[in-house]
């Protein structure tokens, strides 16, 4: 790995690190495109660098979930009733989509995280955020009927799962946008672990994956990433609390809708670079 990815990928976690304690995501959405940028221009196939990446990013954001998680749970915003139920049911969930997911067509697991990321955005654009006075309601069946797709969705795309976790808890389950935060943080400790086994279980025997690999993990990209994110963790997780709910909904859904985009391969048919 050259000096230049190695610093692409430190820079990558540092932002990562910083949307993850600010938003309550793990940063798969920004890991994810940038490593699969780096693997295909290492050489890798794009069936089996999107997969790397996806199986990457996940293993990234449990120290980085868990550094955001203990900031927000000192400021009393965690409720771990709901984190608890919701992702020990998702990271089940979460196992099964990784499985799935290393059985179908790069390209098509490409474009779907774009297509996913994109529609997240345009809900959360549209939806109305509840009072941040008003106190989630006690549902425990309803976090379960939330936590399987969201879990399978996240083991599919190589994601903790906030792209989904925050417009379901802050639309479906009514959450405040900082209670939304920290669950999706404390939940998403849960769902990546089991996605990191299923892309590791699943690509124990693939030929085509770079050096130091584990399965879809790659060892080094995840300690550049980690090293680089978890800091940065407790930064965001700190500012996310001295921003109004609706500042936070309107950060989270432009970073949404530019990911979204490049994955789709929207910006390289206008040309632009970003």
């Amino acid at each position: 790995m050259t000096i230049p990815y190695i610093i692409i990928l430190m820079a990558t976690g540092m932002v990562a690190g910083f949307a993850s304690g600010l938003l309550g995501v793990g940063g798969a959405f920004i890991m994810t495109p940038v490593q699969y940028i780096l693997f295909t221009n290492m050489g890798i196939l794009p069936d089996v660098a999107i997969k790397l990446a996806f199986g990457t990013s996940l293993l990234v954001v449990l120290p980085t979930a868990i550094s955001g998680t203990w900031r927000h749970h000192k400021k009393g915003v965690v409720w771990w009733k709901a984190a608890i139920i919701m992702g020990s049911c998702g990271s089940i969930a979460a196992f099964g989509g990784a499985t799935l997911a290393t059985r179908l067509p790069g390209e098509a697991l490409k474009i779907a995280f774009g297509a996913v990321v994109l529609a997240a955005g345009i809900r959360m654009l549209t939806a109305e955020l509840p009072p941040v006075e008003q106190q989630p309601e006690d549902k425990p069946w309803l976090w379960v009927a939330c936590a399987v797709p969201i879990g399978l969705v996240s083991g599919i795309l190589g994601v903790g799962g906030a792209i989904l976790i925050i417009p379901v808890t802050v639309i479906v389950l009514r959450f405040s946008m900082h209670y939304a935060i920290a669950l999706s943080l404390a939940m998403m400790m849960f769902t990546s672990i089991g996605g990191v086994i299923g892309y590791i279980v699943n690509g124990l025997d693939v030929a085509g994956l770079p050096p130091y690999s584990v399965g879809y993990v790659n060892l080094p990209s995840w300690l550049l990433l980690t090293v680089a994110s978890v800091g940065m963790a407790q930064v965001g997780a700190v500012i996310s609390h001295r921003l109004q709910g609706r500042y936070l909904k309107y950060i989270f859904t432009t970073v949404l809708f530019l990911l979204g985009l490049r994955m789709l391969g929207v910006f390289d048919l206008l040309g632009w670079t970003i």
